[in-house]
């Protein structure tokens, strides 16, 4: 009993320490043992929270360690005997909600590349979210490192949590885990955009997700299949959440939108109808002379129409081709008036003739 009383101490401290700048020179090893540990420490709530006598000592000793780390690290907060039971989920948490875990570490979490059977009693901590992760931690994870971390889009952090995001929406629609949950997917989708709100850095997130698969060079040809449902799933939710879906194109580098554009038919269609939304929301003002947004908060300035369009004239011939027409027939549609301010198409088009 007294080396189980000891290792409850060390494991503690270890989820204390999981929370600090120490974690910084973690590497896959030190991950591992970690994991080992919180999972021994299960074994032990497991064996012994029925026996009275056994969990009177451990949770004395609990108190005593407890005392001793809030003296040692500021914030600490309690573990109690009950948290035993999931002190492998306190350890992901405390990880993923503290910005000084390379994310190097945080990619190891989430890695389904590799078998995570090490042939002894515990498993190593590779792809260990993928275990762990049901909606509501799921929720908890992505909002912890999106909220702990200064993440700016493009940027590694924003890539990782859009990775991650990806990940978890893979096995909840996979087949292969059990079944789809698309339910359970709109739900998580729906609890972190709850959670974070509709800014640009979670737009930049998504978009993030959107182009993980463009940027992972080293997927498995066998997953392809589940990737397509994760990204078609993405758009699908974007579609409800038509105010997100315009600040994401509103706000992202057009140079991004333009590599959505190229990977994804179902995005061209989508992003074109924004565009012509935009467009249909500009009224002329005579006095200024030029295409207002007068009864809208929720659309983009003339200057930055033409630039959407304008990158899209440069995407590809056949873009070109397809866009020129769309524009000419809703300048037709208008009158077909030469004349400018009686139609935003019309003036567009010229605005993009010029050299």
């Amino acid at each position: 009993m007294e080396a189980v009383v000891k290792n409850l101490e060390r494991t503690t401290e270890l989820l204390a320490v999981s929370q600090t700048e120490i974690v910084r020179r973690w590497d896959k090893q030190t991950l591992d043992r970690a994991f080992q540990w919180a999972q021994y420490c299960e074994h032990v709530y497991t064996r012994f929270h029925a026996n009275p006598t056994v969990r009177d000592i451990l949770e004395k000793q609990l108190q005593v360690t407890n005392e001793s780390l809030r003296t040692t690290f500021q914030g600490y907060t309690d573990i109690t005997f009950s948290d035993l039971s999931q002190c492998q989920h306190l350890l992901l948490m405390g990880l993923l909600s503290n910005a000084a875990v390379p994310s190097s570490v945080i990619k190891l979490l989430f890695d389904t590349s590799c078998s995570r059977t090490t042939g002894g009693k515990y498993k190593d901590a590779t792809g260990h979210c993928t275990e762990l992760i049901e909606v509501k931690s799921a929720r908890k994870v992505l909002s912890a490192i999106y909220l702990k971390r200064s993440t700016s889009f493009p940027g590694p952090d924003a890539d990782v949590i859009g990775m991650t995001l990806m990940e978890i929406l893979d096995i909840l629609l996979s087949p292969a885990t059990g079944g789809s949950k698309v339910g359970l997917a709109e739900k998580l989708l729906d609890n972190i955009l709850q959670t974070c709100g509709e800014n640009e850095n979670f737009s930049g997130v998504v978009a993030a997700a959107l182009l993980s698969r463009k940027n992972n060079k080293t997927a498995a040809t066998t997953k392809m299949a589940s990737e397509g449902v994760s990204f078609d799933f993405i758009l699908d939710w974007l579609q409800q959440h038509h105010s997100l879906l315009q600040h994401m194109c509103s706000t992202l580098p057009i140079g991004l939108l333009m590599d959505l554009y190229q990977q994804s038919v179902r995005f061209r269609v989508t992003y074109r109808d924004i565009l012509k939304q935009w467009g249909s929301q500009l009224e002329y003002d005579i006095g200024e002379g030029e295409w207002v947004q007068m009864y809208t908060t929720d659309g983009v300035s003339f200057k930055t129409l033409s630039d959407h369009y304008r990158s899209l004239l440069g995407a590809c011939p056949s873009t070109k081709e397809d866009v020129e027409r769309e524009l000419t027939e809703l300048k037709v549609a208008d009158g077909d008036f030469d004349v400018g301010g009686l139609s935003v198409w019309g003036d567009l088009l010229s605005e993009l003739n010029k050299v």
